[in-house]
């Protein structure tokens, strides 16, 4: 049966924290596999991590830094010295792999050699039947498919590390290796199902356009012809002006764009996050020309509601009990919402119930839906459940 506990701390001394954390989330559990571990940026995250394999010798640890907090069923997490909340999970029936990549030349070259190096460490050549992937935001479509490359289409879940002051200050850790730009990944192979539930939940509006110039992967620079600042303001009846700079990325929280997958099961979320003097706008995610893009809405009670809705959407979906949670929740939701983060807590809890949950606050997220085409996306919530 797979188990999981939850254990969390807020001491000064990050070591500590690390031990306090990894002491509580191990009690009651004799074969841990795997720790999921989210933290604060401000701590000396090396020091977290050898308290934590203090406490628990020999187990995988991966994880990054979270924007402001975490949660757990003990509550939302945070201190203005550091935070960290750890999940194990056990399971007779469950064999993993971790491993990491830091950032190299490509991408989609560290994807592959993360891959392969994931099977080894689960003493492994076959694919894995689901796995976990945290990158620092920026290319996490190409490790993708990198990883892709290397064990075909298999469900995945995970997300983006994040620092408190969107400044570049985030990390990623596996075992006892910290860094800010790469990717980890987890293999899982076991014959229980794992369900996500992956979702902006934003309607759509009228607004759309075509996508007719790119500049690279992420700055839209034309929608229909339109400079793309000043199109997204004609949507919104604003000034583009009043948009320009860091502006955008707090305002488009409640009115993001959205692009459809092939089959229109899946909205993924592209979060404005910079509108540039010449009028193009940075996205958080790769955009194609050519693409039709939406305006999407959703008020703040919408994105405080959504994550209960969530959380009872994926245990209704799983095709069997679940046993634990895993929580992507964005940070830029998280932004928006605000102080109002208690109801967040108060939801999570209310749908969870008695299960062990955790849940992060992402620069970026990642999940499927439906036909499992692994999609990353912004401003969203991909919530995770592992069969008993």
């Amino acid at each position: 049966m797979l188990k999981g506990k939850t254990g969390s701390s807020v001491l000064s001394n990050a070591r500590e924290a690390g031990r306090q954390a990894a002491a509580q989330a191990k009690q009651g559990l004799d074969k841990i596999k795997i720790a999921f571990v989210y933290a604060s940026c401000d701590y000396d995250l090396k020091a977290m991590l050898e308290g934590i394999e203090e406490t628990m010798p020999g187990i995988p640890v991966v994880g990054n830094t979270s924007y402001t907090g975490v949660i757990t069923p003990e509550g939302y997490i945070h201190g203005d010295d550091g935070f960290v909340g750890i999940m194990a999970l056990e399971d007779d029936a469950m064999t993993v792999g971790a491993a990491c990549r830091k950032k190299g030349a490509c991408a989609r070259e560290d994807g592959r050699i993360a891959a392969r190096q994931a099977m080894e460490a689960a003493g492994r050549t076959d694919p894995p039947d689901y796995f976990y992937m945290a990158a620092s935001p920026g290319e996490e479509e190409f490790y993708l498919k990198g990883i892709t490359e290397v064990i075909g289409r298999v469900p995945f879940f995970g997300g983006s590390c994040a620092d408190n002051t969107i400044t570049g200050g985030w990390q990623l850790y596996s075992g006892a290796e910290v860094f800010p730009d790469g990717v980890v990944v987890v293999f899982f192979y076991s014959e229980k199902p794992v369900a996500n539930y992956f979702t902006g939940a934003y309607r759509e509006t009228k607004d759309m356009g075509i996508v007719t110039k790119m500049e690279g992967h992420r700055t839209i620079a034309e929608i229909d012809g339109v400079p793309a600042l000043k199109k997204y303001a004609q949507w919104r009846g604003m000034d583009p002006e009043s948009l320009k700079g860091g502006a955008l990325l707090a305002g488009t929280v409640v009115s993001p764009l959205g692009v459809k997958d092939r089959l229109g099961d899946l909205t993924a979320i592209r979060h404005p996050m910079n509108g540039n003097d010449d009028y193009t706008i940075n996205v958080g995610n790769k955009v194609a020309e050519g693409t039709a893009v939406i305006r999407m809405e959703a008020t703040v009670d919408e994105l405080v509601s959504s994550v209960e809705e969530g959380v009872r959407k994926l245990t209704q979906k799983a095709p069997a009990p679940l046993g634990a949670l895993h929580l992507v929740h964005c940070g830029g939701r998280r932004a928006g919402i605000g102080d109002r983060i208690q109801e967040v807590y108060a939801g999570m809890k209310s749908a969870a119930g008695d299960l062990p949950f955790i849940a992060e606050f992402t620069f970026g997220e990642y999940g499927y839906e439906d036909d499992g085409n692994n999609t990353c996306g912004g401003l969203m919530l991909s919530f995770t459940g592992f069969a008993k």
